[in-house]
């Protein structure tokens, strides 16, 4: 029962907003979702005293093709949902003391794709999962259309193009795994135990392998990314780079390595070539951007494309690092995003070269803003710093020289967040700022929160690592050909 409370609670929330109006629609979000983060919170002490089966639901849905309501938790899912359900009251928090048109329909769509995202880490069943993978798509397009930037139509439609041809290949993927099953069943316990020869498994990994590189992103499908942070509205940004990025990599995880096992071996030399390749060139591209959110969406680029390359190292110093890395960027980007947001919301520009000097008017925006920057460079006993290290140490297990240019992230990285931070916060204020009022109380509890998880993740994450590594085990095992 705790398992649909989960998942439908957020659901039930998204209606109550949007019925509110919109003088209540913002605190009525807020509250609910901080609820929604009491219901993790509690599932979690269930999780600590009886483990995954307490989560397990099983319903038959549809019975030709067999498609069944399979809903479950093991630690690896955990770790997402309560990602997603500790950010979402962060991200509504981030727009108060903001004006924003029509409210109600603008944080019911937030708590909707919450539902939604709940939904992609919850689902066991393929068919459940992709339906979940789609609605998460409806929410953050409509919010990104209504509520974006003045070149929201174009990079929408670009966005949901990309997306939707990358679904529409998993979807066939499913239905030929559907028809390659000997239990023709959708249920994940019989694709994983499913025998499927290497010939189908090579073509089939691309089918899926697309749809998670479109989501997020992969070099050299990122192309839609940079325009679509830069035009979505600050919380549509924090959704897409925080939680739903995190679809694609989880994916990765769950779906496709350990049902094509041979499609990995015979692909994966490609595909995490591919995400080494992205981390330098994103890196390169984020040096020479001049506009803050462009900066930080290549940023993102290079950050997920060493999560992507640890996965596809395939052992369990990737998959570790992977998975805090996840937990780690989903936080530091929400803040880093946030601080973007607080210089336009003052400056009206996020022009680099306009900017300067802020630290001496805002002395708690720039500590704040400092330490969501330190835990981006991956400093030590930052949580950026734990989850670089094990996956630069994965995928030296898996090839010395792709960990030489993976490692490139941790300098370039360096280059480009520390020299933003120097021509933004530091020297003398910009003859273009004439006032930059310091944090008001929602900035001060959103910054605050991501500081304080950015340093209790980096000085003490063994808890998330006894809880991922019997999942991670399992999958390791299953996604190496024996």
């Amino acid at each position: 029962m705790i398992t649909l409370f989960l998942l439908g609670f957020p659901l039930l929330a998204s209606l109550l907003t949007l019925a509110s109006g919109n003088k209540l629609a913002s605190k009525l979000a807020l509250v609910l979702s901080v609820v929604q983060l009491a219901i993790t919170a509690y599932a979690y002490s269930i999780y600590k005293q009886q483990g995954a089966e307490a989560f397990y639901f099983f319903q038959e849905w549809i019975s030709n093709p067999k498609i069944s309501i399979h809903l479950g938790l093991d630690g690896l899912s955990l770790l997402m949902v309560a990602l997603t359900n500790f950010l979402t009251p962060l991200i509504i928090l981030s727009a108060f003391n903001r004006t924003i048109e029509r409210a109600a329909g603008y944080f019911s769509l937030i708590l909707l794709m919450q539902f939604a995202l709940n939904g992609v880490f919850m689902a066991m069943d393929g068919m459940l999962y992709y339906i979940f993978w789609e609605l998460a798509l409806i929410p953050i397009y409509f919010i990104a259309l209504r509520w974006g930037g003045p070149n929201r139509v174009p990079v929408t439609l670009k966005f949901f193009i990309y997306t939707l041809a990358g679904s529409l290949l998993m979807l066939f993927g499913f239905i030929m795994l559907y028809w390659y099953n000997p239990n023709q069943s959708f249920d994940i316990r019989d694709l994983y135990n499913a025998s499927i020869c290497a010939c189908k498994q090579g073509w089939l990994f691309w089918t899926f392998f697309l749809a998670f590189a479109i989501k997020i992103p992969i070099v050299p499908f990122h192309t839609w990314q940079a325009d679509t942070y830069k035009e979505a509205p600050t919380q549509g940004t924090m959704l897409l780079s925080g939680i739903m990025l995190k679809m694609g990599t989880y994916s990765l995880l769950r779906w496709l390595l350990p049902i094509l096992p041979a499609g990995v071996a015979e692909w994966g030399p490609l595909a995490i070539t591919l995400c080494v390749v992205g981390i330098v060139y994103a890196s390169v591209i984020a040096i020479m951007q001049q506009d803050l959110k462009k900066l930080l969406a290549y940023s993102s680029v290079a950050h997920v494309g060493l999560i992507s390359a640890g996965i596809f190292a395939l052992n369990m110093q990737g998959f570790q690092g992977s998975v805090v890395q996840m937990l780690a960027h989903g936080v530091n980007v929400v803040g880093l995003f946030f601080c973007a947001d607080i210089i336009f919301n003052r400056t009206n520009t996020l022009n680099i070269d306009s900017l300067g000097g802020i630290r001496n008017l805002a002395p708690k925006f720039n500590t704040l803003f400092m330490i969501v920057v330190l835990g981006s460079v991956a400093l030590p006993l930052t949580n950026g710093f734990i989850g670089e290290f094990l996956l630069l140490f994965g995928v030296y297990e898996y090839n010395t020289w792709l960990s030489v240019f993976a490692g490139l992230t941790i300098i370039l990285g360096a280059v480009y967040m520390l020299r933003m931070f120097q021509r933004t916060m530091l020297g003398n204020v910009s003859e273009n700022i004439t006032t930059f009022p310091d944090l008001m109380w929602n900035e001060k509890i959103v910054l605050g929160v991501i500081a304080a998880v950015i340093i209790l993740l980096g000085v003490y994450p063994k808890p998330v690592f006894d809880i991922a590594e019997p999942a991670l085990q399992l999958i390791l095992d299953k996604s190496i050909v024996k």
